[in-house]
């Protein structure tokens, strides 16, 4: 009779030394009493969750499920505890022998895989039953399944400005609010917005950008977004804020607006659902807008490196699916393709790390409330993905970029002045 135990199992993938202390429902134990954070596996579900999707995927279903509880840190913000598993020094992953005996130790029947939460969204080769990948129908899909959660969600946790991308820390003791309003003025300033300029605002979101454009600018802008939640809050928001002569948003694809010889183009924070190869066309549509002389500012999360990388199993599943990322160089290599000339490009990676930290103490406070809203499950699994992103920006793994383009006449008259005025 085997001798292993459940959490005698889960440790021996951690080296020793590891200040976690594991429990699981077979009344096993493991790491040091004292520890000031306790794993604790709670079903023999959540075993099946670890065993059949090791990695980030199994742990992820058996937080969100509540059959893997973390005790020591708040249940939105796990922080302390994933910066401590995502040391490189103290993670390992059994090699084939090693697995095997771990399975023959805990039993065959741990290798049946369970159904996932219901948070989680098809895996990719399953999406073609939505249409092809990036396809009109498809991409509508997935923008449904991260977006439209719910309104008053995001409100809780992105703040009264109902940003979801990231923010500019003018300095290190910027509120959020202070730092996307920030975000916005720059972007303008890059794309040298004035009364009476037209901007387009693809991939809108909830019309941060369309609505700071129009009052504190004086344009005239359009957002279009392909989530109906979002369009139908800003339609609102604009309302709201007596804007409706300038600002409109609308519940549509960026390819189909008819509109052309826009001063100004922004896209935040859409090209990581596009996928590299449709840069081309992309790119190509956006330049197609713009009057020459008209700038493009291009703001998205990229890789420290140029190779195209899908990406992980947990944020394809449960957070970004279809999402891809590559480097700032095939940005602007792709940008230029189209014939734009690129006039600036900087990286703005710590920001998003202070951006997340500012989101999850927004989740921590208003807990209560997200629990009501969206259920346990959701709200759990919201802060797993922000302080797993914000942990990815912190160590370079991924980076926020902005590319400044203009699109340049013929005769080679760009408008752009002889050194930048942002």
């Amino acid at each position: 009779m085997s001798t292993i135990t459940i959490a005698g199992a889960l440790a021996s993938l951690l080296p020793e030394g590891l200040p976690v202390r594991l429990t699981a429902y077979d009344g096993s134990t493991a790491g040091p009493a004292d520890a000031s954070m306790r794993l604790d596996l709670r079903t023999e579900r959540g075993l099946r969750y670890l065993v059949t999707a090791p990695g980030d995927l199994g742990m992820a279903r058996a937080f969100v499920a509540g059959d893997l509880a973390v005790h020591g840190v708040h249940q939105g913000n796990l922080y302390p505890l994933l910066e401590l598993m995502n040391n490189q020094d103290r993670w390992r992953r059994p090699n084939a022998a090693e697995a095997l005996e771990l399975v023959r130790g805990l039993g065959w029947q741990h290798l049946t895989p369970p159904p996932p939460p219901p948070q989680e969204h098809l895996p990719r080769w399953r999406r073609v039953v939505e249409g092809l990948r990036h396809s009109r129908t498809r991409d509508a899909g997935v923008i449904h399944h991260h977006y439209d959660v719910s309104n008053r969600f995001y409100e809780l946790v992105l703040g009264p400005s109902m940003t979801y991308t990231c923010a500019v820390y003018p300095t290190a003791d910027a509120t959020l609010e202070q730092a996307q309003a920030e975000k916005y003025d720059l972007i303008a300033r890059k794309l040298d917005l004035r009364p009476g300029q037209r901007l387009l605002d693809v991939g809108c979101g909830w019309g941060g950008m369309v609505r700071h454009a129009a009052k504190h600018h004086g344009v005239t802008a359009l957002g279009v977004t392909l989530s109906l939640e979002q369009a139908e809050w800003a339609k609102q928001a604009i309302d709201r804020d007596g804007l409706g002569d300038l600002a409109e948003v609308r519940h549509l694809d960026y390819r189909d607006v008819l509109e052309e010889d826009f001063d100004a183009v922004s896209s935040i924070g859409l090209t990581e659902h596009i996928g590299v190869r449709n840069y081309p066309s992309y790119f190509g549509a956006l330049r197609d807008k713009l009057r020459p002389g008209g700038r493009l500012l291009n703001h998205c999360i990229t890789r420290p490196h140029n190779r195209p990388t899908q990406t992980g199993a947990f944020i394809d599943r449960y957070v970004f699916p279809d999402g891809e990322l590559t480097g700032s160089g095939t940005i602007v290599a792709a940008v230029q393709d189209v014939g734009l000339e690129v006039q600036h490009m900087e990286d703005l990676r710590p920001h998003y790390a202070m951006t997340l930290a500012g989101w999850v103490d927004n989740l921590v406070d208003h807990w209560d409330e997200a629990v009501a809203e969206v259920g346990e499950g959701t709200a759990r699994l919201w802060g797993l993905y922000m302080v797993g992103s914000r942990i990815g920006f912190e160590r370079n793994e991924i980076q926020l970029s902005h590319v400044l383009a203009t699109k340049t006449d013929d005769a080679g008259v760009s408008g752009y002045p002889l050194r930048h005025t942002f």
